[in-house]
């Protein structure tokens, strides 16, 4: 693996087209904090395949689009040239695009939309990190949920953009102890991998087992303890009665997981 990533580095030296490719592939690892392409690219099938199967290509399209603006407007702004090369001004892009993916129709305007969070998600970035460094805390994914809320959020003033992801505000109440039914083993393994997917807004099992992979070539200690996250959140999630369809669909994990 690691004569396969060196011979990758030297091509990418005399190819400028490579080193953008490699810098988007680590963009997209650096969702999970993978600082290798090879991780990307697996994250990239893995996030395709989900889209394809749940007839969203426009999800893996989103994404893709936001994150190559995001990368271009990163060279444009001439930020740090080490944070760019390992991508950490494009995982938040491509995450935005996987979310406007998502939640919006695509309309002609959406392109243009969903270049424009990629882009803006960079200076969220930028300023994000500056005010951080006070207390030396990472902007991590802060930029990708403040993007993406300011984005979907304007579409109710927008009638050229379709949004189908945010309801209307309806009052508050108790669950429903139904809802909260025993799990089965099935129901269990279903939990657990679809957390891991849903760091990338899929509920997909191929998918996750794509993301560990992707986690696995580069660190198995990071599988580990992403898998370990998702175990532990449909376990906490269930002994403290939440909602099962939210445990099953992996909506309760993919923050455990992240932070695992």
């Amino acid at each position: 693996m690691r004569r396969l990533l060196d011979g990758w580095e030297t091509l990418c030296k005399g190819s400028a087209a490579l080193r953008f490719i490699d810098i988007n592939l680590r963009g997209i690892g650096q969702v999970m904090f993978q600082d290798n392409p090879l991780s990307g690219l697996l994250f990239f099938i893995a996030i395709a395949w989900g889209s394809i199967a749940a007839g969203m290509p426009q999800v893996a399209i989103g994404g893709i689009v936001a994150l190559l603006a995001g990368t271009l407007t990163a060279q444009w702004l001439r930020v740090d040239a080490a944070g760019l090369a390992a991508g950490l001004f494009g995982y938040n892009a491509y995450l935005v695009g996987l979310a406007l993916g998502t939640f919006l129709a695509v309309t002609p305007l959406w392109w243009v939309y969903v270049a424009l969070g990629g882009a803006v998600s960079v200076v969220a970035t930028l300023g994000t990190a500056n005010v951080f460094k006070t207390w030396g805390v990472a902007a991590l994914t802060a930029p990708f949920v403040l993007t993406t809320w300011l984005l979907l959020l304007a579409t109710y003033a927008f009638t050229a953009l379709e949004g189908s992801g945010l309801p209307m505000s309806a009052e508050i109440v108790p669950l429903d102890a139904s809802a909260a039914s025993s799990l089965g083993l099935g129901d269990f393994a279903l939990g657990v991998m679809k957390s891991i997917s849903q760091v990338f807004l899929k509920a997909s099992i191929v998918a996750a087992l794509l993301l560990l992979a992707g986690l696995a070539v580069n660190s198995l200690t990071a599988a580990a303890f992403g898998l370990g996250g998702a175990i532990v959140a449909v376990v906490a999630g269930h002994l403290f009665g939440a909602e099962s369809d939210l445990i099953t669909g992996g909506l309760m994990g993919f923050s455990p997981v992240l932070t695992a």
